[in-house]
Order: structure tokens, then C-alpha cells, then sequence
């Protein structure tokens, strides 16, 4: 293989931008990650439904529900069915949401489910609002989560 007008410091090997896609796909310790605190079987979704009730925000509506004692990890759910618009624009709606969720995970309340069912308008919605409402549903979750249950509703719960 000849060598010629090869600037120096290009590797023959792969792709300038195979090499910048690995790079800036690779996980990274500094970035937390929704990954095991998301809710993915349809039986969690449905206890989560029937353990709460809906609440709504401007651009979203949403639900907490609280988990049994053993599993304490907080998790999200997120939905987006079709009347929000096509799949490239669901996935787009769910993108952004993860990433607003991810910046805050500090604030998911432990021992809950929290799903969220975005509005179309979220689609078009400005990232800081959008991150602003989440954040916002996220302080009166955890609030809600810390306030004591009576003993009917833990009963019933269960």
C-alpha cells in the first residue's frame, strides 16, 4: 500500500469519524444513566396505574406510585403512544425527557415508580423549559413521596 499525501497523525485503520463516534458513545463514569431505574415490564406499569392517581402539569402528566419495601430503588417510566405523532417524533420526545430525568436524578424519589406521559407540545418545547418542569414534577414527587401514608392507604398498597 502506497503513502502518499498522507498527512501525518491519520490512522490507516478506521475512519476519522468512526474513530470520533466511539469516542463520544463510550460510557463514562462522570454521566449517571437511567439504565437500571428505568420501569420496562408492562405488569410494573400496571401496579404503578393502579396504585396512583393522574396528576398534571402543563406539558405532562404524570404518576407516583410506591414501591414494595424490598425494591427501594426509585424508577421512570415513560410513555408515548401514537397520537403524539410519528415514531421518529415519539423517540425525539423520549430522548429529550431521559436527558432532562438524567441530569436530576438526585431528586427521584426513593421507594417510588414516577411515569411520565408527555404532551405533543413537548416535542417543541424549549430543553431549559422543559428540564425546568421536569425538575419541577420531580421536587413535588419526592415531597409527596416523604409525606406519611395512613394505614388505609398502605393497606390497600400492599
Amino acid at each position: 500500500m502506497l503513502r502518499r499525501n498522507i498527512p501525518p497523525g491519520i490512522l490507516m485503520d478506521a475512519p476519522q469519524h468512526a474513530q470520533q463516534r466511539q469516542t463520544a458513545s463510550a460510557p463514562s463514569a462522570d454521566r449517571p444513566s437511567l439504565t437500571g431505574l428505568r420501569l420496562r415490564k408492562h405488569a410494573d406499569y400496571q401496579r404503578a396505574y393502579a396504585a396512583s392517581r393522574k396528576r398534571q402539569s402543563a406539558s405532562m402528566s404524570w404518576f407516583l406510585a410506591p414501591q414494595s419495601e424490598r425494591d427501594a430503588t426509585p424508577r421512570v417510566g415513560l410513555t408515548a403512544g401514537k397520537v403524539l405523532g410519528k415514531a421518529h417524533e415519539r423517540n425525539r420526545i423520549k430522548r429529550r425527557m431521559r436527558e432532562a430525568l438524567r441530569r436530576h436524578l438526585d431528586l427521584l424519589p426513593q421507594g417510588c415508580d414516577l411515569i411520565l406521559h408527555p404532551r405533543r407540545s413537548v416535542l417543541t418545547l424549549d430543553f431549559p423549559k422543559l428540564e425546568a418542569e421536569i425538575v419541577r414534577i420531580l421536587s413535588q414527587a419526592k415531597a409527596e413521596a416523604a409525606r406519611p401514608r395512613s394505614a388505609a392507604q398502605t393497606q390497600t398498597h400492599l
